[in-house]
């Protein structure tokens, strides 16, 4: 599901483990085929922010609400409905603040992978968590995710548009903020309640 974020065509990375909790790998190297760039996995995050060879791996940002009440969070039934999942199987893509549904989502459907990007510093991995980390892009292969949920705090260019990619066709996009510009490829289906909700066309 992995790719590098070099601008070339995707190709299957090429993982070396170092240490390992279970099936969690929690230290490795993740290298390119195509133009031999090689990604740090560090405490369970891969980094694709780094210099090429893992080192300087960016400090993670703590989850921080802007001054005023906070916005609302949809609980994990509402999000579930949202998302329109049902069934096991496949990957669900979170992108900043709203990894810290992970858990709350995973204890209603089992069989789902999880995948957070740029997650906040308070969400560590999990079995049914993966964390990558990356400032330019969502390191993932084209129409992969069954569903995808975007944070306030990254809801803008070029996530939304990473979103689009990235979701199968005909499967729900859920961005937390009422006011953005919905990526070209999603219709918008409802808004309100601090939510924003389309589906990939």
């Amino acid at each position: 599901m992995l790719r590098c974020p070099e601008t070339h065509e995707e190709a299957f990375l090429v993982m070396s483990t170092g240490e390992m909790v279970g099936r969690m790998v929690r230290s490795g190297i993740l290298g390119c085929p195509i133009c031999r760039r090689e990604y740090a996995i560090v405490r369970g995050v891969v980094n694709f922010s780094g210099p090429g060879t893992g080192e300087g791996l960016p400090p993670r940002q703590k989850y921080a609400v802007a001054a005023g009440a906070p916005p609302r969070s949809p609980d994990a039934q509402t999000l579930q409905a949202l998302l329109d999942l049902s069934g096991p199987g496949g990957y669900v893509v979170l992108v900043g603040s709203a990894a810290r549904h992970a858990v709350g989502l995973a204890g209603l459907m089992g069989g789902i992978h999880f995948v957070a990007i740029n997650a906040p510093s308070e969400v560590e991995e999990l079995p049914v968590l993966s964390l990558l980390a990356c400032a330019k892009m969502i390191p993932l292969r084209g129409a992969m995710a069954r569903s995808l949920v975007v944070g306030a705090d990254w809801a803008g260019d070029p996530w939304l548009g990473e979103a689009q990619r990235v979701l199968l066709r005909g499967r729900r996009l859920v961005i937390e903020a009422e006011r953005v510009k919905p990526p070209s490829g999603v219709t918008q289906l409802a808004i309100g309640e601090g939510l924003w909700v389309g589906e990939k066309r």
